[in-house]
């Protein structure tokens, strides 16, 4: 049995556990999901049906881990030898923008896609992210610091934050700006991001299920 069950589907968020999956040499099995027809595995560990879901085989026991952020973290940690944890001065950095991207800037980018705002001042400080344009201004700053997250560093955190300025860039969901196009070309140079791209392209569906 590999080490990992991996619940997936190439035209959604798993592309990120996929990534950060490469990014440590994981041995995993891939369980393709279909939109319209969701495995009962997927739904007996996780009743949202969401993907991706991962279940790592350790111990002789099944530890399921899902959310996109949750699950890069701990591939990087549960995978030392790889590098990918930050060090004692790269906490920091590391986890403000981990969460920084998997909060405010996820939330900002799917109420801009539906057209959701607060016209309230008083209301827009209730949202985690303010607005959409102040959102991106603080990942613009928090983003310009080095190369990477954590500065001159490609760290884990930098799967999932340079998978969502990716994607933002290429659906238009993010603002053009270079500081975003500068660093998704970095990391877009990355071998395991160049293998995930391969990978997923062989597993898309012909049209959309």
């Amino acid at each position: 049995m590999a080490d990992f069950t991996f619940f997936a589907n190439p035209m959604s968020r798993a592309w990120v556990a996929w990534w950060a999956l490469n990014e440590v040499g994981a041995d995993f099995d891939l369980q393709l999901v279909e939109w319209d027809n969701k495995p009962q595995a997927l739904l007996d560990v996780n009743p949202l049906g969401k993907v991706p879901t991962l279940i790592h085989h350790l111990d002789g026991r099944d530890h399921v881990i899902t959310e996109c952020a949750a699950v890069c973290h701990y591939l990087a940690e549960v995978s030392p030898d790889a590098g990918l944890l930050p060090t004692a001065e790269e906490r920091a950095a590391y986890y403000r923008l981990l969460f920084y991207v998997s909060g405010p800037v996820e939330q900002a980018l799917v109420s801009d896609s539906m057209g959701w705002k607060a016209d309230d001042p008083q209301k827009e400080a209730m949202l985690g992210f303010g607005n959409y344009t102040k959102a991106m201004d603080t990942l613009e700053v928090l983003l310009s610091d080095g190369d990477f997250v954590c500065g001159e560093r490609f760290t884990m955190a930098d799967v999932y934050v340079g998978s969502q300025i990716d994607w933002g860039l290429r659906f238009g969901t993010l603002p053009d700006r270079p500081l975003f196009q500068a660093y998704a070309e970095r990391v877009r140079a990355r071998d395991a991001y160049k293998q995930t791209e391969a990978e997923c392209a062989e597993h898309m569906p012909t049209s959309p299920s």
